[in-house]
């Protein structure tokens, strides 16, 4: 459990707030199939979700050289499908809106700080109907330099007016929690996310981690926490 009560608790997004994954099997699944290629399952694409659309179209179409003009417009291509249809099946990993709306009841505001561009983030909280919900977001597009780097973490607590020192970040990926730890605020690791084969979120040095939603949420017992 978190030994004091949040000023904020900020979220990565893909993976950790939100199953995109289904919609990002879809679209690369759908350009396979338009490319004379078999679908890749679930399992095959889904690790590299949180590594973003290169790592995707790297996984969709390995044959291509990641620097090469031909994967450039594939890579485009995914994007532009993916932006025109952004949320089929995304949603908030279950269980997930007890935690916002428990955040939300302790009038402890709750954003998000992610290396998805603004286009598609406001695009599926739109369509996830948490825009108004959500206090802050922070995308790439706002920054000069993206996680693990501290910077969008600290414009997160400076646009929320809190302390990064009293503020959690939760996140699937190592470098949710290095920017975490690079801004000073509480750590939490999730196992629930996209996690490479192999990968143990123990490793990343976070001050908490949890494998389940329900591990999340334990930590937040608002009624026994200390100011």
């Amino acid at each position: 459990m978190i030994n004091f009560l949040p000023q904020a608790v900020l979220f990565d997004l893909d993976g950790t707030l939100v199953d995109t994954a289904p919609d990002f099997v879809r679209v690369l699944n759908n350009m396979r199939v338009k490319y004379g290629r078999s679908a890749l399952t679930s399992e095959q694409i889904r690790p590299a979700v949180s590594a973003g659309a290169r790592a995707m179209v790297g996984v969709g179409f390995p044959e291509y050289e990641l620097e090469s003009s031909e994967f450039a417009k594939l890579r485009q291509e995914f994007l532009d499908a993916y932006g025109a249809d952004i949320c089929q099946e995304s949603q908030l990993f279950l269980g997930l809106d007890t935690l916002l709306k428990s955040l939300e009841t302790n009038e402890i505001p709750w954003g998000i700080v992610t290396n998805k561009p603004r286009i598609y983030s406001e695009a599926l909280l739109l369509a996830l109907n948490l825009t108004q919900r959500c206090a802050v977001l922070v995308c790439p597009d706002d920054v000069s330099q993206t996680k693990p780097h501290p910077e969008p973490m600290y414009l997160a607590c400076k646009q929320l007016n809190v302390d990064p020192r009293q503020t959690v970040y939760v996140g699937d990926h190592i470098r949710d929690i290095q920017a975490g730890k690079n801004a000073n605020m509480t750590t939490i690791a999730v196992g629930f996310g996209y996690i490479v084969a192999g990968e143990d979120i123990n490793d990343w040095q976070a001050n908490h981690c949890a494998q389940t939603v329900d591990d999340l949420i334990a930590y937040f017992n608002f009624n026994e926490t200390t100011p």
